[in-house]
């Protein structure tokens, strides 16, 4: 079977794939399930290659999530609740629904007005999903999957929450907040541990639940400050590793490794790194 750029052939290889004695035996086993975790691990690769600005990987990563889609739309056809024809259909319905400024009559031309007009369309969907899933669809944080990594989900369920009035509106107030969490994250750490002393991550279960605290108003300051959390995480990751580095690239100057200084010593190059920066 030779390469194509024809939709149709991807379908046709994925069948092939999925076909009973004749198909892969990894294909052919795999569930809706087994991959989700796939599906999510090659949305991180589309992101992680847009952050490098590697437009050539960008690529593949996209080939790799498209594969994906396209996965779960053969099972599914198999069962006979949809196919990958429906997944289109779907998509290219939403998008003319909610561009009605664009397919249809409405007029707003601002980024703000569509934003808002996008906004009152959700609504909308949403109301109507609430009358065919029943009463426990209808919350006003209800929609958000639980399956997000979990900064991106605790700033859904923030946003939702501001929807209806539940906000702070000023920053400020956020971070007198964050300031309290660690507060509280202090008090915990002064309770007395148990008898006999626990082992290395036990014990403190008190503290660990204010770190989730701590992080949940973390999120939310930087939705006030209009920042993705994920976003600026992944910028801090990305500088504590390019910092790290130039710690261990000073020190096998001097012929020795991380494990052989003091942290004294690496605090210092540290501090070097970040200066240069």
């Amino acid at each position: 079977m030779t390469p194509s750029r024809d939709i149709g052939r991807l379908l046709a290889i994925m069948a092939a794939l999925r076909t009973p004695k004749t198909g892969c035996p990894w294909d052919l086993e795999q569930t809706f399930a087994t991959i989700a975790p796939y599906t999510l691990e090659e949305a991180y690769e589309v992101a992680d290659a847009i952050a490098r600005d590697d437009l050539t990987d960008l690529k593949e990563e996209l080939g790799d999530l498209l594969l994906q889609v396209v996965f779960h739309a053969r099972m599914a056809e198999e069962i006979g609740a949809f196919d990958f024809g429906d997944v289109v259909e779907a998509i290219t319905s939403k998008l003319i629904r909610r561009h009605p400024h664009v397919f249809g009559d409405e007029r707003s031309q601002t980024p703000q007005a569509v934003e808002g007009l996008w906004e009152r369309i959700k609504a909308q969907e949403k109301e109507a999903k609430a009358e065919r899933g029943g009463a426990e669809n209808a919350g006003a944080l209800a929609g958000v999957p639980v399956a997000l990594p979990a900064l991106t989900r605790a700033l859904k369920l923030q946003t939702k929450a501001s929807k209806v009035g539940f906000d702070w509106n000023d920053p400020r107030a956020v971070l007198h907040k964050i300031r309290e969490e660690a507060d509280e994250i202090e008090a915990a750490l002064d309770e007395p541990p148990p008898n006999p002393p626990p082992q290395a991550g036990e014990g403190w279960e008190g503290a660990a639940g204010e770190v989730g605290d701590l992080l949940f108003s973390a999120v939310n300051l930087a939705r006030h400050l209009r920042a993705d959390p994920e976003a600026v995480l992944r910028g801090t990751n990305r500088k504590f590793e390019r910092r790290f580095a130039a710690i261990e690239q000073a020190l096998a100057a001097e012929g020795k490794k991380p494990q052989d200084a003091t942290l004294a010593e690496m605090d210092a190059l540290w501090d070097e790194a970040k200066a240069r920066e």
